[in-house]
């Protein structure tokens, strides 16, 4: 019998009401995530990724952000209806998130043994001895090295790769059923980032941990990823396993994502890109938010909005081309 998943979001919408109107940064999103599997969601930036990881954290700030619609159920409960202070119990304790730039994520004042210890004793019924030793065992296991002398010192001492495990180790302190990481590894050299990967892919396999990876770099997806959702202008516009949508990409959003990644196997003058830009959410009011960028746009596709339509072989696409015809193939 298949388990429920850990996260089920449904139709999620949510908005950020300004002077010049409502923005729906999210905009009816629905997707799950099972346990211990590990979940990419793509797309350029202003596509609704880092809103919708917040959405799930209930960190939208308020005003001007809000969630309107939708459920998000963590273990069969909606996190959109609890009080803050259930919400703050379940924040860190069973679902944790690893921002993009530590940095500015770790209090400068602090040690970080003083943050981590704080994480533990504010979740776990343990002495500040007990927090200490629990913090250095985590530390230890994300591969900070010397964890007993690291733990006094502060964040400005440490390299950008150390603070990023300082990150992970924060997050996963209280050993959550749901690591949300939001392009942990973009602000890191090459060396780092594959190091951070490991370390992910290691943690998800050792305590099962559900993880929901928003990046921007296919080559994480293809690395570390099982299953992918491609998000663009706020709505999900294609979702299957990796190796399906890298074999045999749908929408031509998609397409156009991997073509952009460089083949270092290939001598080319010219690197190719997507034309034209993401649309200022909530600037299209009809039709399909690609259409503009798209070189396969039909007429209909300016007036009509294209449903998440069922395209066969685990995927789902969100585009006119599959409506009729069963499978449409495009070189890439």
């Amino acid at each position: 019998m298949r388990s429920k998943p850990v996260l089920e979001v449904k139709n999620l919408t949510t908005s950020f009401f300004t002077d010049e109107g409502t923005i729906p940064a999210v905009d009816n999103v629905s997707f799950h995530i099972n346990k211990g599997e590990i979940l990419g969601v793509v797309g350029e930036s202003g596509c609704g990724k880092s809103v919708t990881s917040l959405s799930i954290m209930g960190l939208v700030p308020n005003p001007p952000g809000k969630i309107v619609s939708g459920e998000i159920l963590l273990n069969g409960e909606d996190l959109t209806k609890l009080p803050k202070k259930r919400m703050r119990q379940i924040r860190g304790n069973d679902v944790a998130m690893i921002f993009q730039e530590p940095m500015t994520s770790l209090n400068p004042v602090y040690t970080i043994g003083n943050q981590l210890v704080e994480a533990v004793r504010l979740h776990q019924k343990m002495d500040k001895k007990q927090a200490r030793n629990r913090a250095i065992e985590i530390m230890k296991l994300v591969g900070l090295p010397r964890a007993e002398e690291l733990i006094d010192e502060y964040p400005h001492q440490l390299s950008g790769g150390m603070r990023q495990r300082v990150m992970i180790a924060m997050a996963m302190v209280c050993e959550p059923k749901l690591l949300i990481a939001d392009e942990p590894t973009t602000a890191l050299d090459v060396t780092i980032q594959a190091q951070i990967l490991r370390l992910m892919k290691k943690l998800n396999e050792n305590y099962q941990t559900a993880i929901m990876l928003i990046t921007h770099d296919l080559g994480v997806v293809a690395e570390v990823c099982k299953r992918v959702i491609v998000m663009y202008a706020g709505k999900i516009v294609e979702e299957g396993d990796v190796e399906s949508i890298y074999e045999n990409p749908k929408h031509p959003y998609t397409i156009g994502l991997i073509k952009s990644v460089p083949d270092v196997n290939q001598k080319i003058d010219k690197l190719y890109s997507i034309p034209g830009n993401v649309p200022k959410p909530g600037s299209i009011k009809q039709g399909c938010a690609f259409a503009a960028r798209c070189e396969f746009a039909m007429n209909r596709c300016f007036s009509e909005n294209p449903p998440l339509l069922d395209s066969g072989q685990g995927q789902s696409v969100r585009c006119f081309l599959h409506e009729t015809v069963e499978d449409v193939s495009y070189s890439v």
